[in-house]
């Protein structure tokens, strides 16, 4: 079932019990004064036939008469008189005898004063009436065939009004839920325009103070980060099919060339050797774009805790000096107050210590001597890693593209690289929620500044 069926069916279930309610008391309330009434004119007429009975201005034979009369025409009252000894002195007509009175019934009557009760569809009232300083017990019968109908008409009328009501109900709440959810049936239609092909399109935001507003405003952002994920992965894509390609065209063609004909040993063993080194670079770069997409996750799903930078300086020197024996690698250790919190953070150790180790050996490697200086310092909330060589510098036009992916600066000389490092190290810095920047003058070397955040 549509939600727009389920909202006007909800609505005028909701109306329906209201309803409901407030008809069943209009009916209590109306059959309640009903009875009240009439139950105060039987009274009233008990009295007034009583009255008359007992001052002698109308006789007995004239009160049957006139009973007679009026019942052909009106609900008249059958009025009963009875004496103290339970006697009957008058009654309008014995042979009906609506009330059938009997001593333990008038005794009743007599000990309660005024009595109100009901003989079959009949309403009845027994009460005490004192003439002469004698007591006399008279009961006084009817039915509200006038108050009854009433009663009837207005249940009809309550009963069609209702069902005509809840038809109206649930055509109003229809049309109104209609009206709510015509902007929700826009949204549809929006989204079932969206493709993979049309990412830049957006969801119109009619008012934004309200839920459907904060829907189409949530799902616009999911659409920017989808967006920016398509356009990364294309990119990452194509950029990797490019650099792939570079090295495996290389080993393909060292391998033909190495069985275009026969060859000495010593000439096999070059080619092996230079096909071998086209081997690591594909397996340098691979390593390097699986710890890039490994960055690039959700923090969240990133295993963190507290560790120690200058513990993950040290390895990630011992590492990038096993790997290269001629680098050399100097950490230094500022403001030791002999407190552990300023160098520790919030983080995973493989990762910052696989963005420090970029980092080091991109210092070593454009170094004329393949030195790197790193200083470990903090300020505030801060800890601050400096990592510096003596190298060419970076001219201020490429500054802006050292963190781009696969991106190589015009002094790279024969420094090997596929790219991947400096977008990888900021990547991760980033993740730990960090900031790097880079400094550098050419012909004075380079600074990379990293900042996190310790504990």
């Amino acid at each position: 079932m549509k939600i727009r069926n389920r909202i006007a069916l909800s609505a005028t279930a909701v109306t329906t019990a209201v309803f409901t309610v407030i008809v069943v008391m209009v009916m209590l309330f109306s059959s309640a004064n009903r009875e009240r009434q009439f139950y105060k004119t039987l009274y009233d007429e008990t009295l007034t036939k009583a009255n008359l009975y007992f001052s002698g201005k109308v006789d007995s034979g004239t009160m049957h008469e006139i009973y007679r009369n009026n019942r052909e025409t009106i609900d008249e009252v059958e009025v009963a008189i009875y004496d103290e000894a339970d006697r009957l002195v008058y009654h309008d007509d014995s042979d009906a005898d609506i009330v059938k009175e009997t001593p333990q019934m008038l005794s009743s009557i007599r000990s309660g004063g005024v009595s109100e009760f009901y003989s079959g569809k009949y309403q009845v009232v027994g009460l005490v009436y004192t003439h002469d300083g004698k007591e006399y017990t008279i009961t006084a019968a009817a039915y509200d065939g006038y108050g009854i109908s009433k009663l009837k008409a207005l249940r009809v009328f309550l009963l069609s009004a209702f069902i005509l009501a809840l038809v109206l109900l649930y055509i109003s709440g229809y049309y109104v839920a209609g009206k709510a959810l015509s902007p929700v049936k826009d949204i549809v239609d929006e989204v079932e325009a969206i493709t993979g092909s049309r990412l830049g399109k957006r969801l119109p935001v009619a008012n934004a103070g309200d839920e459907l507003g904060e829907l189409s405003g949530a799902f616009n952002n999911m659409l920017d980060r989808l967006e920016k994920s398509f356009e990364a992965q294309s990119r990452f894509l194509s950029n990797i099919s490019h650099e792939l390609r570079t090295p495996l065209s290389a080993l393909r063609a060292e391998l033909e060339i190495a069985i275009l004909k026969e060859r000495l040993p010593g000439q096999y063993e070059q080619y092996i050797e230079r096909a071998l080194e086209d081997a690591r670079n594909i397996e340098e770069l691979s390593a390097g774009l699986l710890d890039l997409a490994r960055a690039g996750s959700d923090s969240s799903r990133i295993s963190m805790k507290q560790v120690r930078t200058d513990e993950i300086l040290l390895d990630a020197r011992s590492l990038i000096m096993r790997a290269n024996p001629g680098f050399h690698v100097e950490i230094i250790f500022g403001q030791d107050n002999g407190e552990e919190n300023w160098i520790t953070v919030r983080g995973n150790a493989y990762l910052l210590s696989t963005a420090f180790a970029n980092l080091i050996e991109n210092n070593c490697k454009y170094s004329s001597d393949h030195h790197s200086t790193v200083t470990l310092t903090h300020h505030r909330e801060f800890v601050h890693i400096r990592f510096s060589d003596t190298g060419p510098g970076i001219p201020k036009g490429e500054l802006g593209r050292i963190f781009d992916v696969f991106y190589r600066g015009s002094s790279q000389g024969s420094a090997k690289g596929h790219g991947i490092g400096m977008t990888l190290a900021k990547t991760i810095i980033e993740l730990h929620g960090g900031t790097i920047e880079v400094r550098s003058e050419q012909g004075e070397g380079t600074v990379f500044i990293v900042s996190l955040p310790h504990i």
